[in-house]
């Protein structure tokens, strides 16, 4: 049996079925001749599950064959236009119908198939695992420091890290017709099923355990809902159709209980009777729905993604549980691009309810990239879009790690107006149009404020066209701007390949050394010279980290003597406006029962509102005063460092002594030190920036804390001159504390940025004394010949080098 076969079963989660093809002496030839033999394949894989698992991969893998190399495909295979934008020879009817038709880039398709022997990024992947798999079973079962040490090294290659893509844009915008055509997945999101639910998340990622579409549905906990249903009735809402607070309750309870929402009191809305279909709500567990086709998922999803039914169809779903939802993860089979890349549509802002609002924040943080989508009729207009990026900037930047904004304009096809027009004058027209809505919207974020937080490299602009890049009627697959975007993706998924790639080498690198013999003088010569250069290196961190403490506080000082100053107007302007307003008493009661948030109007829409956060607009002064510092110490850019780069100029050199023929004998270890560096450096950003967005939030919660007693004392006022009472409760209160609270807001950011360099400079030192000691200073272990594995993966790590550097 050849790698071939053995290489695609494991690759298919089948490996125990391995030993039935060996023995049968299957090639690569003779394993794609088991394409419709039902007979065989079930003596080969008799339990039915596993059989239906490589039935099904095996016909994907015959039509990525047929496409890849069209003089080979079925001549009697019934030949249609293409209406996915790739070749159409050799394509089946079936296949370019099926839900699954993948669309790739000319790129993806060069790097999928580079000639003879080569492998895509996917196949190495594979192939290194298994190689890194047998190595691990090659370590003796001995218990020792060396041995234990190389099997968590291997253990620790296999952490799954994804990367995060927001994506921001109001229904109708194209969001479901962009994902689908970027990920390759033609009628995967039916149209409205992304920003149909203005409160809950939606993440979209690769399964990676099975061929169905599967749906995770997290709700928020019993206990808020009660809240929710208990605040709903106590409000004390007049019924007011114009009033968008009012809507948006008899909306939540006319969803979940109809008729019932309004005329019962709160107490009975918990019977479990109304959560018979969801018994999962009532215990805090997640529910999961599964489908073999996409439609039938969405079919059963629709409640509890969906605020209003669209069509009779949807009326008949019975009720609707969005409400109640806090986040869906939709894992989708087949979707390459998402094996280590997590889209995730998000609301506008965030929510009034504390676990919706925290996964919000916590989720917009966590992104790399933020994709805003919008029409591109009113791209650079649209100011939805601008005040996205102006409200979430903050947890976005120094609250988060994004360092790209991707704003894409969608509909660069809508051209009605040109029926007769020639095909060359509609492309012009298209492509016209694509140029001066670049033009407008880089102009546009060039007058915004935000722009000191992103440069003009991290802000890019794309005119796409789902349906161009599908029917490719008056552009080029290129021109319609899809393919750039994948190619963004798979860059992201590049990335984490290469790391694993690059770990298994310096593992490798360990074991082989560490099974060589001899040159016990020139390991303690050279073990000498790391640790001096060591704990040099260490002190220049140390050194840094210590001068940008001192600046903090500075700035710190200089913030809480303006928050003491100033934050009374601050707060008198929130709790007291020169224009209340009609009914401002229920906004203030909102703002306590919410423990600080409220909706303020928007200026263009007075219907609509947008969250406010008294406790971030007290803390506003503090922020401002370390925002500039805080960008330049915990920069977001790839090719910036932390603490003005000193962590990534870190260094013991051994790349270096590793070319000086003077340490030929230890050239193995040095190659693993410097892996082991390279990963060091990359955990310790990882530690940092999650660090960085708890030490920034630190002054808005320390805030919020010191607030919460009022907010709490005037939730309890009631009756006459309850407006005024509520008022002087919270002035009151403020006045009390605010000289405390602003210096405490400053010392617990301080306390947690000394305790940020304690765990850094630890690390450093325990991490890289640990591989110094194992790798140099260990004899007389029983350690595997691991040769041809080195070697292998050597040669895997040079192709995937080699394509990275290609596409660059």
């Amino acid at each position: 049996m050849d790698d071939f076969v053995c290489d695609k079963l494991t690759e298919w989660g089948l490996r125990e079925w391995i030993g039935n093809f060996a023995e049968e002496g299957f090639t690569e030839e003779s394993f794609l001749c088991l394409d419709d033999q039902e007979e065989e394949i079930a003596k080969l894989i008799p339990k039915m599950g596993p059989r239906f698992i490589f039935k099904k991969r095996l016909k994907l893998l015959m039509k990525e064959q047929n496409t890849a190399n069209p003089d080979t495909a079925d001549a009697s295979a019934q030949v249609i236009p293409s209406t996915s934008g790739t070749s159409n020879e050799g394509k089946r009817k079936s296949d370019l119908q099926g839900e699954s038709n993948q669309q790739q880039s000319q790129t993806k398709k060069q790097r999928l198939a580079k000639g003879p022997g080569s492998y895509s990024e996917e196949e190495t992947l594979t192939k290194v695992k298994e190689i890194m798999r047998c190595v691990l079973k090659k370590i003796p079962p001995e218990k020792n420091n060396l041995n234990d040490f190389l099997r968590r090294k291997i253990h620790d290659l296999e952490t799954d890290e994804r990367e995060v893509v927001g994506v921001f844009g109001k229904t109708g915008a194209g969001k479901s017709s962009l994902i689908n055509a970027v990920i390759g997945l033609n009628k995967f999101l039916p149209s409205g099923s992304i920003s149909a639910c203005t409160s809950a998340l939606i993440k979209v990622e690769a399964n990676m355990q099975n061929s169905k579409y599967e749906a995770i549905i997290e709700f928020i906990t019993k206990e808020e809902w009660r809240d929710e249903l208990w605040f709903s009735k106590n409000f004390g809402l007049e019924n007011d159709d114009d009033d968008p607070e009012y809507r948006d309750i008899v909306e939540k309870l006319s969803a979940v209980y109809g008729k019932d929402g309004k005329e019962k009191p709160p107490d009975d809305l918990m019977d479990t009777k109304y959560f018979k279909e969801i018994p999962e709500f009532l215990v805090s567990k997640e529910k999961i729905l599964t489908a073999k086709e996409a439609k039938k998922l969405f079919e059963r999803l629709i409640r509890y993604t969906r605020t209003n039914p669209d069509n009779a169809g949807d009326k008949g779903a019975g009720r609707w549980y969005w409400p109640l939802v806090k986040c869906v993860t939709i894992k989708v089979p087949n979707a390459d691009l998402l094996k280590h890349v997590t889209l995730v549509d998000l609301p506008g802002s965030g929510d009034t309810n504390k676990s919706r609002d925290k996964m919000w924040k916590t989720v917009v943080g966590s992104c790399s990239t933020i994709w805003i989508v919008t029409d591109i009729n009113r791209a650079a207009s649209e100011p939805e879009a601008w005040d996205i990026l102006k409200d979430a900037c903050s947890y976005m930047v120094n609250g988060g790690q994004c360092n790209q904004i991707h704003f894409i304009c969608t509909k660069s096809d809508c051209h009605d107006n040109l029926e007769d027009t020639s095909k060359a004058g509609i492309r012009d027209f298209i492509l016209k149009t694509n140029q001066q809505a670049n033009a407008k919207v880089m102009k546009e974020f060039n007058q915004l404020k935000v722009k000191k937080h992103f440069s003009e490299e991290s802000f890019k602009v794309f005119t796409v066209s789902s349906v161009e890049f599908l029917n490719q009627k008056y552009l080029n697959k290129e021109e319609t701007e899809i393919p750039k975007l994948q190619e963004f993706l798979q860059e992201l998924n590049d990335c984490h390949m290469l790391n694993y790639v690059s770990g298994a080498l310096g593992i490798l690198s360990l074991i082989q050394g560490a099974s060589l013999r001899g040159g016990a003088e020139i390991k303690k010569d050279v073990c000498t010279i790391l640790e001096k250069k060591m704990s040099g290196e260490l002190e220049k961190v140390r050194k840094q980290m210590v001068e940008t403490y001192q600046a903090f506080e500075k700035c710190l000082n200089e913030g809480v003597e303006k928050s003491e100053n100033s934050c009374e107007k601050v707060l008198e302007s929130v709790i007291n406006p020169r224009k209340p307003g009609r009914g401002f008493h229920k906004t203030l009661r909102y703002l306590v029962e919410h423990s600080g948030i409220h909706k303020a109007e928007k200026n263009q829409n007075p219907n609509k509102k947008k969250q406010k956060n008294l406790n971030m607009e007290l803390s506003s002064y503090l922020t401002e005063s370390i925002d500039e510092k805080f960008k330049e110490t915990f920069p977001n850019e790839v090719n910036c460092g932390p603490f003005n780069g000193k962590l990534n100029l870190f260094s013991l050199d051994t790349k270096t002594m590793k070319m000086n023929p003077e340490y030929k004998d230890v050239e193995l270890q040095l190659e693993f030190l410097n892996a082991e560096e390279v990963k060091m450096k990359k955990k310790l950003i990882k530690i940092i920036r999650e660090s960085k967005k708890m030490i920034y939030s630190s002054l808005m919660t320390t805030v919020e804390e010191s607030m919460q007693e009022c907010y709490d004392d005037a939730k309890k006022i009631s009756g006459t001159k309850s407006l005024e009472k509520m008022r002087e409760t919270i002035k009151k209160h403020f006045q009390d504390s605010k000289n405390i609270m602003f210096k405490t807001a400053r010392d617990e950011m301080l306390d947690q940025l000394r305790e940020l360099r304690k765990n850094i400079l630890k690390n450093l030192k325990e991490t890289m004394q640990e591989s110094i000691e194992l790798s140099l200073k260990t004899s007389g272990y029983s350690i595997p010949d691991v040769t041809e594995e080195l070697d292998m993966v050597k040669n895997h790590y040079k192709g995937l080098k080699g394509s990275a550097e290609e596409d660059q």
